[in-house]
């Protein structure tokens, strides 16, 4: 077990999950808005495992996709951070940066400032050169936080292999930030 880390940035703070958190978290996944690009909304029981899956790689490794508290309300607003993916994706290893919030948290430059301080975490704190973020092709909101975050769209888009075939959110674009892009 690995030292649980957070991170703070001006308005957040990522964090461990706790069982407080699961029934936003479940709210948020069962909303079909903020769930739109990906293959369902979740019931609350999916919501959990998910969490606890979560939870328990942050508590393995000390890093992962950190519950994102909004510092000034206390408020659980959704998850932001790195993740190894286990899908056989054509351009792994790799690690990922991603964030998935709830509807009202979105439009505030949230995702961007939590992102960025992830971004900071894995160039500083894991030694890394290079991460990845990707999303379904049509995902524009997801796109710009990438953008602001400086990384570049990779000429390569792909097929997700945990979609199956003729699935319309299985075509992927791929966006990568190496540390020399600052």
């Amino acid at each position: 077990m690995k030292r649980v880390r957070e991170l703070e940035t001006t308005r957040l703070l990522l964090r461990q999950w706790k069982d407080a958190d699961y029934p936003a978290f479940a709210r948020m996944s069962a909303d079909a808005e903020t769930m739109r690009y990906f293959p369902s909304v979740l019931t609350e029981n999916e919501s959990r495992v998910i969490a606890d899956r979560c939870r328990a790689l942050i508590e393995a490794r000390g890093w992962g996709f950190w519950a994102a508290e909004n510092k000034a309300s206390k408020e659980f607003i959704g998850w932001i951070g790195l993740h190894v993916p286990s899908a056989e994706l054509p351009f792994a290893p790799c690690v990922e940066i991603g964030w998935r919030l709830a509807r009202h948290a979105w439009g505030k430059g949230l995702a961007t400032e939590g992102a960025s301080a992830a971004l900071d975490f894995a160039w500083h704190e894991l030694g890394l050169s290079e991460v990845v973020a990707f999303t379904t092709l049509g995902n524009q909101r997801s796109e710009r936080v990438m953008q602001r975050l400086g990384m570049v769209r990779d000429a390569l888009t792909f097929e997700h292999p945990a979609l199956p075939q003729g699935h319309p959110l299985r075509a992927h674009v791929l966006y990568r930030k190496t540390l020399l892009q600052g």
